[in-house]
């Protein structure tokens, strides 16, 4: 991967950031960035697709007022460079121009280091890792009937400079494995997920054996072969620890963002410092998490990685914002400005969002359910973020009764408000997990990470088929 901090010199750089100005900007920013990545699938024991990537380029953004200027290249030559300068610049619509300041590089607050990298493995290393979690989904159960694996990599070097002397640079580097199993029994089929990823080489497949992944895939898979129509009502539901997150993510997560809360298109709009949930709740956003599958040291716009409060003791505290946003609400820079790549503006965006840990014991959650669903796994759903109203899926879900699993359930939905949710949380654990999502957002897609510790909602509506 090209080492972009030494072909952008700080001549170079100044020279662009003040073409950028030329035509009345408050502000400009060049955001430049390597990237290289690798993908497998192997999909019933062949290699369907291995392909490899690498992509270089670089974002011009001016600002004046309300007004935002954006072109970007893949090119990072003196003259791409100031032709995309000049292009952006001409959204100002200003007069007079001015220099940029001095360049200043802030020390990195976190680090995330990377022990094996995942370049270090060659493409026969990425089948017999694949293989291996295959081989290990079809040796659960002879139901098992299809097995798909897919691993990912990208090892990314970004750097960001701006008019007001800021010049960061940051490399990330990401490794993902996933399995997806399928059984049949008697014309139902069942599937079963599982993956492993960090913000790290390929360490984490030693911590999460491919085999591991594979067989928990299959687990889940035949489990469900078991399962029986879910009920529908209202009752209490505990959710595993981790797969609460995906809630918080998407029925809380994004109404926090601060580009919704300026346009008050979201229920969290005007609440600062009014309970709004819990007592036993406390929600953060945190890009420090060493290794987090959506960590960093820098954003996509040179703001410090950093852990955000969103919720404590079920009090809204702390939007998440990017540079405008900041500075429309006159909130606090939280370092949630992020992008998909150089040809994307920055928006606020989650990093890891997640429920931090209470006191409870998990088994004393499910113990508490007189009748109620554990859920265990948590699929594709919808919410609005002006209403807070959501309807999810569950992969993987059980009938508790008395305080004892009965059965696997299927065909179960979770239907409900993410400021209610909030509300009726009453028992939170203290196993907090974390699982990795692409969230997509205006277009983009970025890592984030998900965590909850087991969590029980005393009430909430079940959508099922009995």
């Amino acid at each position: 991967m090209p080492d972009l901090r030494d072909r952008l010199e700080d001549a170079l750089v100044r020279h662009v950031l003040a073409t950028a100005l030329s035509a009345g900007a408050d502000f400009a920013e060049l955001y430049a960035e390597g990237r290289r990545t690798r993908s497998l699938r192997l999909e019933d024991r062949r290699v369907e697709e291995l392909s490899t990537g690498r992509d270089v380029g670089a974002g011009i953004r001016v600002v004046r007022g309300s007004r935002v200027g954006y072109a970007y290249t893949n090119l990072l030559d003196r003259g791409a460079l100031t032709d995309a300068a000049k292009v952006a610049a001409a959204a100002a619509q200003g007069e007079g121009s001015r220099e940029p300041a001095d360049l200043t590089r802030p020390d990195r607050r976190v680090e995330h280091p990377v022990r094996k990298p995942p370049h270090d493995t060659d493409a026969a290393g990425l089948v017999e890792l694949a293989q291996r979690a295959e081989t290990a989904a079809r040796d659960v159960s002879p139901e098992i009937a299809q097995v798909v694996v897919v691993y990912g990599d990208v090892e990314q070097e970004v750097v960001v400079v701006n008019s007001d002397g800021r010049a960061v640079d940051d490399r990330r580097v990401r490794t993902r494995l996933v399995t997806q199993a399928v059984a049949t029994r008697d014309g139902l089929i069942q599937t079963g997920y599982e993956s492993a990823g960090a913000s790290a080489g390929h360490e984490v497949l030693d911590n999460n054996p491919p085999e591991t992944v594979g067989a928990a895939a299959g687990r889940q898979a035949v489990t469900m072969l078991d399962s029986r129509p879910a009920p529908s009502g209202e009752m209490p539901v505990v959710m595993w620890r981790g797969h609460g997150g995906v809630l918080f993510h998407e029925a809380c997560g994004h109404g926090m963002e601060a580009d919704f809360v300026g346009k008050d298109a979201t229920v969290f709009a005007g609440r600062q410092g009014q309970r709004v949930g819990s007592e036993l709740l406390n929600g953060v956003d945190d890009a420090t998490v060493q290794n987090g599958w959506g960590s960093f040291a820098f954003d996509d716009e040179g703001t410090p990685a950093q852990r955000t409060v969103m919720f404590q003791e079920g009090v809204l505290s702390d939007y998440l914002t990017d540079r405008r946003s900041s500075h429309r609400l006159s909130a606090p820079a939280t370092g949630n400005g992020r992008r998909e790549s150089y040809a994307h503006l920055p928006v606020p965006r989650m990093t890891n969002t997640y429920i931090t840990a209470g006191a409870s014991l998990p088994d004393d959650a499910v113990a508490s359910l007189d009748r109620g669903i554990l859920c265990k796994g948590i699929g594709g759903g919808q919410v609005n973020p002006a209403t807070g109203d959501f309807v999810f899926g569950m992969t993987e879900a059980y009938l508790v009764e008395d305080g004892e699993i009965v059965h696997p359930v299927r065909g179960a939905n979770l239907v409900g408000n993410g400021l209610q949710i909030l509300a009726d949380v009453d028992i939170v654990c203290n196993d907090v997990a974390f699982l990795q999502g692409m969230c997509g957002k205006d277009g983009q897609s970025v890592a984030a990470g998900i965590g909850a510790p087991t969590l029980r909602i005393g009430r909430i509506t079940i959508g099922g088929t009995a």
